[in-house]
């Protein structure tokens, strides 16, 4: 299911590539086409007024794949470890689909979408999708499209799914509320370890890696991340994270964060933890949604008389900013 993989162009393949006819859509993309998976999350990205039909035609195939999450600081090797995690769940018959976030200019909204370039070694494997997002200004370390797209994805077919963020602060942890599992990145040489897992970053991760594990300093960074682990308060039955070295350029170690993913998913469904993380999640997506539409309705009131006027009120001194909120709202729930 490689978006890369080669076909001949026909008619059929053309009219999907601009095609806004959502049953066909999905129906080719639930077969492992890719250019219909690749026109889904277009469509999703661009905010089409097509979407609400994607997500119904989609609801009834998803919630069934295992959504994994890397973060980390740039150059930890995210994109690498992401490209041979691919190849150890291809190994065990697993389709996997990936969305790689790249960075967008905040001058031209243009992203170079490289990490794709990373992960050529499958470009020709129909059972894995890669597909790069630019972030187009979206704080957090992904983009705002990024949980409809993994609802593509999840139609698709593929069973798990790999969101890898940009390269993230100590703040940028939006990845933990849309993963199942999160894998934080580390590697020895990039700064105090301790700076690098406070809090934010430590609470959401599940599994820490340390990549580039040969260079000097690795010893000392795992020492750091689990005498961090060590002081959090945990009761009884909670997850503990896992820590696993890693040289990804070598493919070393990988084996071993693919058990401790699983290790993860098997602690979350003896806990009932999969099913709220879930649920924690939906509720995050609707929220995000039934305020994209307030927003818009907002907008779309700055071109009529009433926030200019009460705006006008506020400035003056007549009123003051939240009865003037208030009355904004009685007249968008009107």
């Amino acid at each position: 299911m490689s978006e890369s993989n080669t076909r001949v162009p026909t008619a059929a393949t053309g009219s999907v590539r601009r095609s806004r006819d959502v049953p066909m859509l999905v129906e080719r993309a639930r077969d492992g086409d890719p250019r219909a998976v690749a026109r889904l999350i277009t469509l999703v990205e661009s905010g089409d007024d097509t979407v609400p039909a994607i997500a119904a035609a989609l609801a009834p195939y998803t919630g069934r794949a295992q959504v994994v999450g890397l973060t980390g600081s740039p150059g930890v090797g995210k994109s690498t470890t992401t490209n041979e995690l691919v190849r150890a769940l291809r190994a065990h018959g697993h389709r996997v689909g990936v969305l790689a976030i790249d960075p967008s200019s905040p001058f031209t909204g243009g992203a170079i979408l490289g990490d794709r370039v990373r992960m050529q070694d499958h470009a020709t494997d129909p059972g894995v999708y890669i597909r790069s997002m630019s972030s187009r200004g979206h704080l957090g370390g992904l983009s705002a499209a990024t949980p409809q797209a993994v609802r593509v994805l999840e139609g698709a077919g593929c069973d798990v799914v790999l969101v890898e963020t940009v390269g993230v602060g100590q703040a940028e942890v939006e990845v933990a509320s849309l993963a199942d599992t999160t894998l934080v990145l580390l590697a020895p040489g990039m700064g105090d370890a301790i700076q690098a897992v406070k809090a934010g970053i430590l609470e959401i991760a599940d599994v820490f890696v340390v990549n580039k594990a040969d260079r000097d300093g690795a010893d000392a960074t795992v020492r750091d991340i689990q005498g961090m682990i060590a002081l959090g308060e945990r009761g009884p039955g909670q997850w503990r994270p896992q820590v696993v070295r890693t040289i990804a350029a070598r493919g070393e170690g990988i084996d071993d964060v693919a058990a401790a993913i699983d290790k993860h998913r098997a602690w979350l469904v003896e806990h009932d933890e999969l099913r709220r993380r879930r649920e924690a999640r939906a509720a995050a997506e609707v929220e995000a949604i039934a305020l994209g539409v307030l927003r818009a309705r907002i907008g779309s009131l700055r071109d009529g008389t009433q926030l200019p006027a009460l705006a006008a009120e506020v400035a003056s001194g007549a009123t003051d900013p939240y009865a003037a909120a208030e009355a904004l709202l009685a007249q968008l729930s009107g």
